[in-house]
């Protein structure tokens, strides 16, 4: 949850999963550039880069002290009486001159963070997107007769149909395309297994409260609504402080909690609706906590991914494989994240819809036979390199991405290829569509590789898809806390010897030596390459204790002999017994689809350019309804013809409705664009009747008995309107728009 802290990486906090232990960060300024950045790239690859803020800053402050100088001066000629008033004019002009650069250079820097028109701009389109997309009841605030519930939303009409779309195109995309095994877990999922995941201990954000009413807060956005206000509306902020406001938003998520509390009160942060003081922030479990059973004993949880239902069925769907890899398994469903305050809409909810897939392939060969499909597909990739330089994301080929190193494998570079394709075609816009890898204080230390889908919208980038190369750590994860190994077999024809790497930690003496932290320890000892741990081996055999660095503590520890044997021991294996890599695409459906909503809307004048008309124009694969039926005028035969018309499209299974009120057919147009059908069939005799394409507007005349045909083929996408409109002849009369 396509939608990141913890797993809190994934939906609604962001789109990668479980608990994610960081690794060290790269230098502060090197992470504050890339998060500035990320936050300012533009969306398509430019061959000659815009000026950069800190750039943009530089240039007002030097045309800033430019203009106090000439006042300055000004001043002087005026008060000193020696000058002429030429020359006094001559300063003043020089003055005012130096004010139109220092005003051109605050428009440049405004531009450049997002303030000012293009800002208001964007707030403008989002509020006549969301005012049409709850006035047309695609979705509205639930229980909004008892004044909603923040964070909770109802699906309508049009809306249910769009979310239905979507669904059963990623069901055909994925599920069908790859053979993928689709499962349906329960939402409820007990204590122990979210445990083993990791989401009990560590799926929480830090918190703080209104000392005076107790209203809660997330601190960490908080300082980053601070600190990203300060960047954009104070254009004279010293270069010194705005590097700080943005190695702050580099490194929030690394925070700690006394990190966060100390900023809140160096910066004075208060409580956004009551200015009053702000507790010390303290950790929030998202998860929704409930009891199962009556004796509430028994501890569950509303799971916040579904993709733990996949792991902890893996024995089965292994064998249900016939025991053989790779294979993948999907399911979709709701998750639950009670989310601290709740805000952008359908962006940041407490309950949502989440699509994920589990492929589970051999650690030792991550290609994929399919891989040649993607690899020419070009797009605009957004790699670490880039972040951590200040570039912006630039177009690249999926293929040479994959054999530079650039993404990790085949089978990663494969599933990136087709997410591209699954948002490109619901309707998303290719120039507003990136791939981000994870930058290094983002990446679990377990993960291979980390991609996310960021799609552009009103809000800026929205991550909306995790690609994720989890290794093997979540199937481990469940095998030690169940006993209940979850492995994959890789028979020999006969019987080879290998030389495998034994550690042992002693857990009795990494107990006695780190307490609470020996589990992170012992974890942190078995994850070693060979060549780690071979290097560990050498250091203990010749100091007898080494320093050892356990990115989940975020600290070096010291390892001495008796906390962990490690060997190299030959082995006769008739089989390899492994435990498999995990590939994780998770959807972020409720981001998808808002996104979708904004880079379907348009809006475009009436006939007599006195009103602008709203259009949604969703592909015909999503749109809530394919088609409409209105007869031209009140008529008993163009009734009875167009309940015939309406007869035939629910035989062919398409999705219409028949309007016969009296307003114009121009209104009636009209009022359908606004929910995105794309066709419209008017009858206007009893023979023959008009298909209208909704976006150009333009119309084919249809015999009765081929309507249901010709509209199948259109929404289906076995026809484009550009090749109907050859076959069919075009009409112009009198039933024309008028909208």
């Amino acid at each position: 949850m396509v939608f990141m802290r913890f797993r809190p990486q994934l939906i609604f906090a962001s789109l990668s999963r479980s608990p994610k232990p960081r690794t060290s960060p790269p230098p502060a300024a090197t992470l504050a550039a890339a998060a500035a950045r990320r936050r300012h790239s533009t969306t398509t690859a430019v061959s000659m880069a815009a000026p950069s803020e800190d750039a943009l800053r530089r240039a007002l402050a030097e045309r800033q002290a430019a203009v106090d100088a000439q006042a300055e001066a000004v001043r002087a000629l005026k008060a000193g009486g020696g000058a002429s008033k030429a020359e006094v004019d001559a300063a003043v002009e020089a003055l005012k001159a130096l004010k139109v650069e220092a005003g051109a250079a605050a428009r440049r820097l405004q531009q450049s963070v997002g303030a000012g028109p293009g800002g208001a701009a964007r707030e403008e389109m989002r509020q006549a997107v969301v005012n049409t997309l709850e006035r047309k009841l695609f979705y509205i605030p639930s229980f909004k007769i008892y004044r909603g519930v923040a964070g909770l939303y109802d699906y309508g009409p049009p809306g249910c149909r769009v979310k239905a779309n979507v669904l059963s195109f990623w069901r055909q995309h994925f599920v069908l395309e790859e053979n993928m095994l689709e499962v349906d877990c329960p939402c409820v999922t007990p204590e122990v297994v979210l445990k083993a995941s990791g989401h009990v201990e560590k799926f929480t954000d830090l918190m703080v409260k209104d000392e005076k009413t107790g209203t809660c807060y997330r601190a960490d956005h908080l300082l980053k609504d601070f600190c990203k206000e300060k960047l954009e509306k104070d254009l004279n902020l010293p270069q010194e402080k705005a590097d700080e406001f943005k190695r702050v938003l580099a490194l929030l998520d690394d925070f700690s909690a006394e990190e966060l509390g100390a900023k809140i009160k160096e910066y004075g942060i208060v409580a956004p609706d009551t200015k009053n003081p702000l507790s010390d922030p303290y950790p929030f479990n998202l998860m929704f906590q409930t009891s199962i059973g009556p004796t509430g004993l028994s501890v569950g949880y509303m799971r916040p991914e579904t993709a733990q239902g996949i792991f902890v069925n893996f024995k089965d769907l292994y064998y249900y494989n016939g025991q053989k890899l790779p294979f993948a398994a999907a399911q979709i469903g709701q998750a639950f994240r009670n989310e601290i305050s709740p805000r952008q809409g359908l962006l940041r909810v407490r309950e949502f819809t989440l699509a994920e897939i589990e492929h589970f392939v051999d650690p030792e060969d991550k290609s994929h036979p399919k891989f040649v499909d993607v690899a020419d597909l070009e797009f605009l990739m957004f790699p670490r390199e880039l972040q951590l330089s200040g570039d912006s994301a630039k177009l690249m080929k999926l293929g040479e991405a994959v054999s530079k190193g650039t993404v990790n494998n085949e089978t990663l570079g494969y599933f990136i290829g087709r997410v591209y394709l699954f948002l490109t075609r619901l309707g998303i816009d290719k120039g507003r569509l990136r791939f981000r890898q994870h930058l290094p204080n983002e990446m679990a230390h377990y993960a291979a590789d980390c991609w996310d889908a960021e799609i552009e919208c009103s809000y800026g980038w929205i991550e909306c898809v995790g690609i994720a190369d989890r290794s093997a750590y979540d199937l481990k994860a469940h095998s030690e806390k169940s006993g209940v190994p979850l492995v994959a077999h890789e028979k020999f024809s006969k019987p080879r010897e290998v030389e495998k790497l034994v550690i042992v930690p002693s857990k009795k003496d990494l107990g006695l030596a780190f307490k609470g932290n020996q589990k992170m320890v012992v974890e942190a000892l078995e994850a070693m390459s060979e060549k780690e741990a071979m290097e560990m081996k050498t250091a203990l055999e010749s100091k007898g204790e080494t320093s050892f660095k356990v990115c989940t503590l975020g600290k070096d520890v010291v390892i001495t002999k008796k906390m962990v044997s490690i060997s190299m021991e030959k082995k006769m294996e008739h089989q390899r017994v492994f435990t498999p890599s995990v590939i994780e695409p998770s959807f972020g459906i409720g981001r998808i689809i808002y996104c979708l909503f904004e880079h379907s809307f348009y809006t475009r004048p009436s006939k007599s350019e006195e009103e602008q008309l709203n259009v949604f124009r969703f592909p015909p694969l999503v749109a809530p309804i394919k088609c409409t039926v209105f007869p031209l005028v009140k008529n008993q035969e163009f009734d009875d013809a167009a309940k015939v018309i309406a007869k035939a499209l629910t035989t062919a299974g398409i999705s219409h409705i028949i309007d016969t009120t009296a307003i114009s057919i121009g209104r009636r147009y009209a009022r359908t664009d606004e929910i995105g059908v794309p066709f419209a069939v008017t009858v206007d005799s009893a023979t023959s009747v008009t298909i209208r394409e909704r976006d150009s507007k333009e119309q084919i005349r249809v015999g009765i008995d081929e309507v249901a045909s010709v509209v199948k083929q259109l929404t289906e996408g076995q026809s484009s309107w550009a090749d109907v409109s050859k076959t069919y002849p075009a009409h112009v009369g009198p039933q024309g728009d008028q909208e």
